[in-house]
């Protein structure tokens, strides 16, 4: 699904160049649940946002579905981002005043659903994460695990085939967290790729491999015994 090849991304300030990613180069095939880690600097949050489409690299190749990113322009990314892509972040980006309904159609706003589609779409992404009772509740008057479920919801609405979910416990207690990592688990083994970005090592755990990145390089790649921690493991 995914390969780079001598990946690099720099950033320039007042004649200052800063190289964030240096040379890396790994595939990710459909279907895995692959954990980025490093500590602050490394380079991992540089990462995700050029394998979600949200920034171009400075040099290098990535592939997406045998696709070069090169080849699509910045709509043709946007397409791709809404189409195929869901996304999960440790802020959770929801509108606090907006109902748990409006919060997860926000990605099917950008298309031409009927009604019936969208409306079933909305609660069916809800009911997979268990909240089929809060859907008309503000998201300000949910707790930061139910937050946490309704962001997972609107990244599942347009049925992705990849999740790149950002720090997606850090805001969250251990229990909540446990929780969250679990209903990630699931989707996992629903057959989508999940490509996960932590700086804990108990919630990397939960995915078959580990990339560890430090100072923009690859430190290490390896494989996991595929967790199946339950949720009490974070308490």
């Amino acid at each position: 699904m995914i390969s780079v090849a001598n990946l690099t991304k720099d950033y320039e300030n007042n004649d200052a160049k800063t190289r964030a990613l240096n040379g890396l180069t790994f595939s990710i095939q459909a279907g895995e649940f692959v954990s980025i880690m490093g500590p602050s600097g490394s380079g991992k949050s540089t990462l995700l946002h050029i394998l979600s489409f949200l920034d171009r690299p400075t040099g290098g190749t990535y592939t997406f579905k045998e696709k070069s990113m090169r080849d699509f322009s910045d709509g043709g990314l946007a397409r791709i981002r809404n189409e195929e892509m869901g996304f999960v972040f440790q802020s959770f980006n929801l509108l606090g005043q907006s109902s748990v309904y409006e919060n997860v159609e926000i990605p099917l706003l950008y298309g031409d659903l009927p009604n019936a589609e969208r409306k079933a779409r909305i609660e069916y992404a809800v009911a997979s994460v268990g909240l089929e009772e809060k859907i008309g509740v503000e998201a300000a008057r949910l707790s930061g695990g139910q937050k946490q479920r309704v962001a997972i919801a609107r990244a599942l609405v347009n049925n992705p085939t990849i999740i790149f979910a950002d720090e997606p416990t850090g805001n969250l207690d251990s229990q909540s967290g446990g929780q969250i990592m679990e209903l990630l688990k699931k989707l996992h083994e629903t057959g989508r790729t999940i490509i996960l970005v932590t700086h804990e090592t108990y919630t990397a755990e939960f995915a078959d491999r580990i990339i560890r990145l430090k100072d923009g390089a690859i430190d290490s790649d390896r494989i996991t015994e595929k967790s199946k921690k339950p949720a009490e493991f974070f308490k």
